[in-house]
């Protein structure tokens, strides 16, 4: 049985790369229900332009799509809810805006969307970066951004029914539904 198919809320955990979409994808796909999902990405570059072009490419074209870059807990509020598949692709996208952009807004940020995650009656995946096993960043504010990746990471595990890690492609559960 898969661990998640129980599950409510489910972190998918996982480094660059990882397989960490895909495999929260498969999932919301394997629900049977519609898909609603929340992207985060702000198209400030080309290679980002690029990047999000390919990923609208490869997704199902029914899926229906809401940008939240800076309005995710909202956007939890709104579309999570019974029926629906909620994906959340990705938290790591939102917290490096809100670092950057809102520092100030930072905690309250953060707290909001725990609230949010907790609040919802539906079903949903969220995909986050594990950004903690690599290198010290050399710069204090890639330092700040791995130690809040880690404590929001820590909180939305807290509050979800489900977590998995995802490393070249194979999925552990670290956490399943009680």
């Amino acid at each position: 049985m898969n661990p998640t198919s129980q599950a409510r809320r489910t972190l998918v955990l996982g480094g660059a790369r990882s397989g960490k979409s895909s495999h929260a994808q498969a999932a919301v796909i394997a629900s049977g229900l519609p898909v609603t999902l929340i992207v985060t990405a702000e198209i400030r570059d080309a290679e980002m332009q690029a990047r999000v072009d390919r990923h609208r490419a490869e997704r199902p074209a029914d899926w229906t799509v809401v940008e939240a870059s800076d309005s995710l807990p909202a956007a939890l509020r709104e579309h999570v809810q019974p029926g629906r598949a909620v994906l959340v692709d990705c938290v790591t996208l939102w917290l490096s805006r809100l670092l950057c952009d809102a520092p100030g807004e930072l905690e309250a940020g953060c707290e909001a969307l725990l609230g949010a995650v907790r609040e919802t009656q539906g079903m949903l995946w969220l995909v986050s970066n594990e950004v903690g096993w690599s290198l010290v960043p050399e710069h204090p504010l890639g330092r700040r951004f791995r130690d809040e990746q880690g404590r929001l990471n820590q909180g939305l595990a807290s509050v979800c029914d489900s977590v998995v890690l995802v490393a070249a492609g194979l999925p552990l559960s670290l956490k399943q539904p009680a």
